[in-house]
């Protein structure tokens, strides 16, 4: 296998973002999450704070048809009327693509998972954990006030639930729709890291 790439997906406060940066380190491959934010904002001309936005924000009314999107080239997005919150996904769907033809990697959120669902080279991988443990870390590492934490956390899965939905048309968290699945109450950070470090292994 000449490169991997690694797609996360993860509950809000279950320390999917620090599995992913501490995997990339371990490995010595590039770590993309907010970065890809930055390269999508430059490809559509939107802003990164609109571009992260949209994942909380989406609603689940309407079904984006991500096969269709993938045969149509990026010209049709920006010279028809395709919504704005569409135009981002886009973008970003393309990034991803890009660094997936280009170099192994670990891609944290995003539809990641599911816009590379076809490349054998393509690890897939959801991070969870009790909703216990993901309040705390809201309040000990986020900084988030314990009054607050629950509001956000409610609000956060729904809306990657809704934004997965949205755009895929699947179910976020579905167990088929992932190679492996980590607790991270169990394994902890530095075990999850273990634990696909270990599925690689197996893919080579």
């Amino acid at each position: 296998m000449k490169s991997i790439v690694i797609a996360i997906s993860r509950e809000f406060g279950s320390g999917g973002r620090l599995v992913g940066e501490k995997l990339a380190q371990s490995l010595g491959i590039s770590y993309y999450d907010k970065l890809l934010l930055q390269m999508a904002a430059e490809k559509s001309g939107l802003s990164p704070e609109f571009i992260e936005r949209t994942e909380e924000q989406a609603s689940s009314s309407f079904l984006f048809n991500l096969n269709a999107a993938s045969q149509t080239s990026a010209s049709f997005f920006y010279q028809y009327n395709v919504p704005v919150n569409d135009k981002a996904f886009f973008a970003q769907a393309a990034v991803i693509k890009e660094l997936a033809d280009r170099e192994s990697c670990v891609i944290v959120g995003r539809c990641a998972d599911h816009i590379l669902h076809n490349r054998k080279n393509c690890l897939k991988v959801f991070i969870y954990a009790s909703r216990a443990t993901r309040l705390s870390r809201l309040i000990q590492e986020y900084g988030i006030p314990e009054a607050d934490a629950k509001d956000k956390l409610g609000k956060m899965d729904k809306g990657r639930a809704n934004y997965y939905r949205h755009y895929t048309g699947e179910n976020w968290g579905e167990v088929r729709a992932h190679d492996l699945s980590v607790n991270t109450d169990v394994s902890g950070i530095d075990g999850a890291v273990n634990v696909i470090r270990t599925m690689i292994e197996e893919m080579k």
